[in-house]
């Protein structure tokens, strides 16, 4: 019914725009999810006080460093290992794709395996960017 023709071209724009749209998604579901937890404190932190409670008593109220990891030196550490494992994901992922092309159909005339080459330098810039936003110090054992 379907056609090669048509399938490996719908295949190759379809797997970019699900990961685009997913990953948007994603943040929107995590943005969503920490504003109602911040909201779902502070409404309880109300209901507390209404019914009496001294406030000094009660637990603090969730902070931006607790709800947004990118605030707090643990956040820099969690955004250098996200990077790293993108990067490394994207690294071995390229160099599969790579393989893949060279063992298909070799054309002499038109290199198709160095269609892998940019996502390996995109993970080699995430790799690198992982370095560099590592938190220097205490978090990190080769300092």
């Amino acid at each position: 019914m379907f056609e090669s023709d048509f399938i490996i071209p719908v295949m190759i724009f379809s797997i970019p725009i699900i990961a685009i749209a997913g990953g948007i998604v994603s943040g929107i579901v995590r943005s969503a999810g920490r504003q109602r937890l911040i909201e779902l404190a502070q409404r309880e932190r109300i209901a507390a006080i209404e019914r009496g409670i001294d406030p000094a008593k009660l637990p603090p109220p969730p902070s931006l460093d607790e709800t947004f990891p990118g605030y707090a030196e643990g956040g820099q550490k969690s955004r250098a290992q996200s990077l790293m494992i993108a990067g490394l994901v994207t690294v071995f992922g390229s160099t599969g794709l790579l393989a893949a092309l060279l063992l298909i159909e070799p054309d002499h005339n038109k290199p198709v395996w160095a269609v892998g080459l940019v996502p390996a330098f995109v993970g080699v810039a995430l790799l690198m960017s992982a370095w560099l936003v590592w938190p220097r110090g205490n978090g990190r054992a080769g300092s």
